[in-house]
């Protein structure tokens, strides 16, 4: 049964706090869903598996060092963005997305979660600023498409076990992604680490600088 007992079975070392903001999240989800439409309406009931714990699949990859800067383009409803830098609350994560009351309903969240260190920007992700350590996003668009959006906006000193770059959240043919795209990349099949049959084909693409 769809849960936040989920997220806590992969991830045991949450604190007190965190695990808080996981049950909240999801009843203050479920408000703006109503609302707002953030994913699917007969999805709501997989709130936890096929949203929390997917986005929380880019932390199975690697794990963020402190101070790192975060970008999470497409972000929707906050994913992967929110799991995220619940998980990580010394990491500043920047949520962007081009609809209005998305970012309405997110920055809702986030307040309500006393997220400090996440802030949202209402914009295309081609017209934001600075520079990040990794791009995250959740199937915005092909990796073809998606790619030429991060060009100048990753740093160029990595300080994790990956190589700075783009961690994509995907599903489906990944490979026949990756060659039409022309990159060399990494694949990080999610079932690995949950052992549901949502996550069989769903996998973290992990793209270099």
């Amino acid at each position: 049964m769809d849960s936040p007992d989920q997220v806590f079975l992969h991830f045991p070392h949450l604190t007190p706090v965190q695990k808080e903001q996981f049950v909240t999240f999801g009843k203050i989800f479920s408000g703006w869903n109503a609302k707002v439409n953030l994913i699917s309406r007969k999805d709501i009931s997989h709130f936890y598996e096929r949203h929390v714990l997917h986005s929380l699949g880019i932390a199975k990859v690697l794990d963020f060092k402190p101070d790192s800067d975060i970008m999470d383009i497409g972000t929707g409803g906050g994913f992967p963005g929110i799991p995220l830098a619940i998980l990580f609350p010394g990491v500043n994560f920047l949520l962007v997305d081009s609809i209005a009351k998305k970012t309405k309903a997110v920055n809702d969240m986030i307040s309500t979660l006393q997220l400090s260190n996440v802030r949202t920007l209402h914009t295309r992700a081609e017209k934001t600023k600075g520079r990040f350590d990794f791009i995250i996003s959740r199937a915005v668009t092909r990796l073809e498409r998606f790619i030429p959006l991060t060009r100048g906006k990753i740093k160029k000193l990595s300080r994790h076990p990956l190589p700075n770059g783009i961690l994509y959240l995907k599903g489906g043919n990944v490979e026949e992604e990756i060659r039409e795209a022309g990159v060399e990349a990494n694949i990080y099949k999610l079932h690995k680490f949950f052992p549901y049959p949502f996550f069989e084909t769903k996998a973290v693409v992990h793209v270099p600088r």
